[in-house]
């Protein structure tokens, strides 16, 4: 039911989608059609008058040097005939056939020339109530023709008119029939280009709907479904990838964020089974002595448990780019020295001897983060390092960035373990830690604008690489990125 639901939403969508250009498009062609008819009717218009002025001037010099003897008439007439015969006569609604031009002549005290169609009165009482301007074609409307006469009308001085009229019925069917064929046209092309538009947006729905179907598959314990991603590289397509790229970045949290649940619950095991013997050791005896040493365990218990959840918290706010930094000018070289200085008895307990070689260098960030990565590389180093190690920490400037290398000639890392030092919960075969010193370490500089790799010493050994953005490079790109 959801699926079909869903199929005639779209259905509906696709409809008001085709809707609204095809009747932008019915009004703009409707619009376009109205003023090709206007413009062919105004020519034929324009035609019909040159032609009726043309012939009434004609007719009016005809009339003006034909001598006036019996003859008169006949000739006038014959001239006017003539001209109606240029015109070619058109059929009525109902096939009969009709005259389209009529010449009148009026005369004081004698009976008018008529050449036209017939009764002659009709035409002559609706030239008599029109209101005509000489040498100017003017309207007239015959009652029993539709179309209405252009009537051109001279004056002579002796009180007589000449009047020439025609009814361009020929060009009026012709209107008639244009006007018949643009509708079909218009009424086609309006239709096709509608199903046209309908069948693109029902494809391109017919696709947001896949989408929207393979959303609402998906679970939290299924997220490997993908999108189906298009040939063309248009919005959907690229819509699809971008999906496909969320649903991998959200399929790789989710799977690190079960790793770290495990994770974190397998480690909090072990400090909370000792926290929990302690108390009970405490609780049962009597000894005040053992009390405090039981409650001493306890607390340093508590202490390893909030470290580690402390860094687990760190770490994660690191990956998830959500770290708060508190940058300041650093002179990295005197902090690294006052650190090797504060591990150089443990250095020297485990029979390690450390060689630096530190040059000024000057950092943009947090002191407090970088005390703690520089700290968790020492610990390293006293915890994994066998006695009597050498241990080498360099510090210069190089491309703009300040490199920190601490290197020694101890065991070094696995091959396996290498490619993935700084992942959270990666730790030696026989490592006692958490594995997320070095995940700190890699995360803090990540989010300082830095880098971390772990490499292979020439001569064995581990080699652990930061580098991070001088002082004056970060300012500069600070200032770039203000304006």
């Amino acid at each position: 039911m959801f699926s079909k639901k869903r199929k005639s939403q779209g259905a509906s969508a696709a409809w008001r989608i085709a809707m609204w250009p095809t009747a932008a498009f019915a009004v703009g062609s409707a619009v376009a059609f109205t003023i090709m008819y206007f413009l062919i009717a105004g020519d034929i218009k324009q035609r019909s008058d040159a032609w009726l002025s043309g012939e009434a001037e004609v007719l009016a010099d005809v009339s003006a040097n034909t001598p006036r003897d019996a003859l008169y008439d006949r000739l006038v007439g014959e001239v006017a005939e003539l001209a109606s015969r240029e015109v070619p006569d058109a059929d009525e609604s109902n096939g009969q056939h009709q005259t389209s031009v009529f010449f009148l002549q009026t005369k004081p005290g004698q009976d008018s020339i008529w050449v036209g169609p017939s009764p002659k009165e009709k035409f002559i009482t609706a030239i008599q109530h029109a209101d005509l301007v000489p040498g100017a074609p003017g309207n007239v409307q015959v009652p029993g023709w539709e179309k209405s006469f252009r009537v051109v009308f001279k004056s002579r001085g002796d009180a007589s008119g000449l009047y020439l009229g025609f009814a361009d019925v020929n060009g009026s069917q012709m209107l008639d029939r244009l006007t018949e064929r643009c509708l079909l046209v218009w009424g086609i092309t309006v239709a096709l280009g509608f199903l046209i538009t309908w069948v693109a947006a029902f494809r391109t729905l017919a696709r947001v709907d896949r989408i929207s179907d393979t959303v609402a598959r998906m679970g939290s314990d299924d997220l490997s479904s993908r999108l189906q991603e298009g040939r063309h590289p248009d919005e959907i397509t690229r819509l699809s990838s971008t999906f496909n790229r969320m649903l991998d970045r959200i399929q790789a949290s989710v799977h690190q964020m079960r790793i770290l649940t495990d994770s974190v619950a397998h480690d909090l095991k072990s400090p909370v089974t000792s926290i929990r013997g302690s108390l009970e050791v405490a609780l049962s005896s009597g000894s005040p002595e053992q009390l405090r040493e039981s409650m001493a365990e306890a607390i340093e218990g508590l202490d390893r448990l909030s470290q580690l959840l402390n860094t687990t918290l760190d770490v994660a706010e690191a990956d998830a780019g959500a770290l708060q930094l508190r940058k300041e000018t650093i002179d990295l070289s005197e902090l690294v020295r006052q650190l090797v200085d504060l591990y150089q008895p443990a250095m020297a307990e485990h029979r390690h001897e450390v060689v630096t070689d530190l040059q000024p260098v000057t950092v943009e960030a947090d002191t407090s983060l970088l005390h703690r990565i520089i700290a968790n590389l020492l610990d390293n180093e006293i915890t994994h390092l066998p006695s009597g190690c050498r241990i080498t920490i360099s510090l210069h400037p190089k491309d703009g960035r300040a490199e920190l290398i601490v290197a020694d000639n101890g065991p070094g890392f696995s091959p396996e373990l290498r490619d993935r030092a700084f992942d959270r919960f990666v730790k030696g075969q026989h490592s006692t830690g958490h594995g997320l010193g070095l995940a700190f370490v890699g995360a803090a500089i990540q989010a300082h604008g830095g880098e971390a790799e772990v490499a292979e010493g020439s001569g064995g050994g581990a080699v652990v690489v930061l580098r991070l953005p001088e002082a004056e490079v970060a300012s500069q790109k600070a200032f770039t990125g203000a304006d």
